[in-house]
C-alpha cells in the first residue's frame, strides 16, 4: 500500500528542517541540516531569483568546503557493523548526476542491476572494516527516488550484526525479488535481483529523503504572499459543532499575536478570544519563506445561532466572516469532494456547489488536497480558491498520499487545520479523528498511516456510538476500478459490516464510483444490509475505467461534488458536475426506532 511514514510535528516545521545528525569526528561538528541551512542563507543573501532558479551542479558543488563535503559524504545515513562487509548502494540510472561521494569515497560501479516498475537501479559497492559506516546525500538535484542499501559479510561464515542506525528506527529486510525498498510505497517491489545478492541485509528508506540536500530545481515562489493583514481565513471544528468553532488565518511574521472578536449576528455585545500562533517555514519558497498561522478556538456558544466575527486588526464585520452553530434538530446537509490537487478547477467547482446549496453546513475533501504536501505555495493556492467560503462554513478533511508526500510526513497539513485531537496511538493527531454532527458520526481516517494500528480505534468509535448515521472518509478506496485496497477491506471492512457504517467516501482513483451495498466483500440487496462505498474526483478527469460487477454507478470524464442530505431516518445523496447536472443519486431510508 502506498502509505507515508509519519514524522513528529516539532515547532511546526517540515521534515527536511528537522533532521538531526550525530556529531562528526572532524573539526567541523555541524550536521547535514546545519550545512544545508547555511547554504540557503548564503544563497538568499547573494543571488537573485533568476540565479537561484538557474543553479546547476557546478555552481552548487563549488559552494561547499572540503570539510562540508565530508559531512555530506558520511553523515546522511550511518550504521555500525561487527565484521568486515561489502556495502552496496542501489541508485536509479535515471538520476543523471552520480552523487559526488560515491566515487570520491571509493565506491565502484559494478555491472549488476535490479529493477522495480519505476526504474532500473545500478549497483555501487565498497568493502568496509568492522566499525562505523557513513553514507552520503542522495544528491543536490530534485530527483524523487532515494538510493537504498544492502550489506553482506565479506566472509560468508561471519554472523553480521547491524546497529546504531541513523536515522533511528531503521527497518532491516532481506534483499530478494518482491522486497520493498520504500516505506511510503511498499507495493513498489524489486525484480531481477542478482542471484549473488539475494539474502543480503536490506536497508530501506523513504522516497523523499533526498529532499534534505536538494538545491537544484527546488526554488519556488507563491502567487499569494502573506502580509501583516489576516488572510486565508478558515473555519474548522475541534469540539462540539453546536457550541464551538475554530478560526484560523495567516499573516507574515510581523504580527506576533492575534485575536478574534465575535458576537451574535445583529447584536452588539462582543467577546474576544486570543489565538495560538505557529511559525511555518518553507525554506525553498523564495518570496515568502516564513509565515505565522493563527488559531482561535471559540467555545460555549449557543446551538443553532448565527455569529459574526472579525480578526484584529479588522475593524468591521463582513459577510464572508459569519457562521452558524449546529442546531439541535436532526436535519443537515454536507458536501464532499474527492482529490482537489490545488487545482483552480476545484475552486470553480466549490464556488458552484456553495452557490447552489446554501443549506450545506460544511465541506470535506477526501485527501490529496494539494499535490506536494510540503510546498506551502500549493496550500496558498488552495486557500485562494476557497476564499470567502471556508471562512463561513467549516472544512473537515483527511490527508492523502500527496499531502503526506513521499514519506516525509504531513506536518504542513497538520498546521493548516485544527481538528479533534482524538487520534489512535501511533497516528499523528489531527490526521485521524472523529466528530459528531447532530445524529451522525464521522470517522475521518488517515489511510496513509499504518492500517492495522487504527483498527482498534475504529471499532471503539463505532462500538460506543449512539449516532443514527455513520460515515467514514479516507483517501484510499477499498473498492475501485484499479482493484482497490484489499488490506483496508480485510482490516476495516468487517467493522463497517458489524456496526453498519452507512457510507464510505474516498478519492485517489481519478474517476467516480458508487458501489452496490457491500457486506463481507459481497453485494447485498439494500443499503440497510451493507455499506455503500464511494470514490470521486474534483478536478478534470480523463481516466477510463472498466465496468465493475459490484458497481451501481460509474462516471468518467467529469469533475464532481457530492451532496448528502440527512433528515431523521432518510438520506438523499447526489453527485453533480459543475453545471449542476445530477450524474448519480440514491436514497437510503431507515425505520424509526
Amino acid at each position: 500500500m502506498n502509505r507515508s511514514r509519519i514524522v513528529p510535528n516539532i515547532n511546526c516545521l517540515p521534515l527536511i528542517l528537522l533532521l538531526t545528525i550525530p556529531l562528526s569526528c572532524s573539526n567541523d561538528h555541524r550536521t547535514v541540516k546545519e550545512v544545508m541551512d547555511s547554504k540557503f542563507v548564503f544563497l538568499y543573501s547573494h543571488l537573485n531569483v533568476n540565479e537561484l532558479t538557474s543553479l546547476n551542479y557546478e555552481k552548487v558543488i563549488s559552494l561547499f568546503t572540503p570539510g562540508e563535503k565530508e559531512i555530506l559524504s558520511t553523515h546522511h545515513w550511518m550504521f555500525d557493523v561487527n565484521v568486515p562487509v561489502v556495502v552496496s548502494v542501489m541508485r536509479s540510472k535515471e538520476q543523471k548526476i552520480v552523487p559526488f561521494w560515491l566515487p570520491g569515497k571509493g565506491f565502484k560501479l559494478t555491472s549488476l542491476t535490479m529493477k522495480n516498475e519505476q526504474t532500473i537501479y545500478e549497483v555501487w559497492q565498497k568493502k568496509f572494516k568492522p566499525g562505523r559506516i557513513g553514507l552520503g546525500i542522495n544528491g543536490f538535484e530534485n530527483y524523487p527516488l532515494h538510493y537504498f542499501v544492502s550489506v553482506s559479510p565479506r566472509n560468508s561464515k561471519d554472523k553480521l550484526i547491524l546497529g546504531n542506525f541513523f536515522p533511528s528506527g531503521q527497518y532491516v529486510g532481506s534483499l530478494d525479488n518482491g522486497a520493498f525498498t520504500y516505506h511510503d510505497w511498499d507495493e513498489l517491489v524489486l525484480t531481477d535481483v542478482p542471484d549473488e545478492m539475494k539474502g543480503q541485509k536490506l536497508l530501506t528508506t523513504i522516497r523523499g529523503r533526498g529532499t534534505e540536500s536538494q538545491l537544484i530545481g527546488v526554488f519556488r515562489t507563491t502567487r499569494f504572499q502573506s502580509s501583516d493583514k489576516p488572510d486565508q481565513v478558515m473555519l474548522t471544528w475541534s469540539s462540539d459543532p453546536s457550541s464551538g468553532v475554530d478560526i484560523q488565518w495567516r499573516s507574515d511574521t510581523i504580527p506576533i499575536s492575534g485575536k478574534v472578536i465575535y458576537r451574535e449576528s445583529g447584536k452588539t455585545d462582543e467577546a474576544t478570544v486570543s489565538a495560538d500562533v505557529c511559525r511555518i517555514t518553507d525554506r525553498a519558497l523564495m518570496n515568502d519563506r516564513v509565515i505565522n498561522r493563527f488559531t482561535a478556538k471559540l467555545r460555549n456558544m449557543k446551538a443553532g445561532t448565527s455569529y459574526e466575527y472579525r480578526i484584529s486588526p479588522q475593524e468591521n464585520y463582513i459577510p464572508q466572516q459569519v457562521f452558524t452553530t449546529a442546531s439541535e434538530d436532526s436535519t443537515f446537509t454536507f458536501i464532499w469532494f474527492g482529490d482537489t490537487h490545488h487545482s483552480p478547477e476545484f475552486g470553480k467547482l466549490l464556488k458552484a456547489a456553495d452557490k447552489r446549496h446554501p443549506e450545506a453546513a460544511f465541506f470535506s475533501i477526501a485527501g490529496d488536497i494539494v499535490s506536494e504536501g510540503l510546498f506551502r505555495d500549493q496550500w496558498d493556492d488552495i486557500f485562494e480558491f476557497t476564499a470567502g467560503i471556508v471562512s463561513r462554513k467549516p472544512l473537515m478533511s483527511v490527508p492523502g498520499n500527496h499531502d503526506n508526500r513521499s514519506g516525509l510526513g504531513a506536518a504542513m497539513y497538520r498546521e493548516m487545520f485544527s481538528y479533534p485531537m482524538n487520534a489512535p496511538a501511533g497516528v499523528e493527531k489531527e490526521q485521524t479523528y472523529s466528530f459528531i454532527y447532530k445524529n451522525a458520526l464521522f470517522l475521518m481516517i488517515d489511510a496513509t498511516s499504518p492500517i492495522d494500528s487504527q483498527t482498534v480505534w475504529i471499532e471503539n468509535q463505532l462500538a460506543h456510538s449512539t449516532s443514527r448515521w455513520k460515515f467514514a472518509m479516507f483517501h484510499f478506496p477499498p473498492y475501485s476500478s484499479d482493484g482497490g485496497y484489499p488490506e483496508i477491506r480485510r482490516e476495516w471492512g468487517p467493522l463497517f459490516d458489524k456496526y453498519h457504517v452507512d457510507m464510505v467516501m474516498s478519492g485517489h482513483v481519478h474517476n467516480y464510483l458508487r458501489t452496490k451495498p457491500m457486506y463481507a466483500e459481497h453485494v447485498v440487496g439494500t443499503p440497510g444490509k451493507g455499506t455503500v462505498y464511494l470514490v470521486s474526483i474534483a478536478i478534470p478527469d480523463n481516466d477510463p475505467q472498466p465496468r465493475l460487477p459490484f458497481a451501481d454507478s460509474q462516471v468518467s470524464g467529469e469533475m464532481l461534488y457530492q451532496k448528502v442530505s440527512v433528515e431523521s431516518g432518510k438520506l438523499d445523496y447526489s453527485s453533480m458536475n459543475i453545471d449542476g447536472q445530477v450524474k448519480d443519486k440514491m436514497t437510503i431510508r431507515k425505520r424509526d426506532k
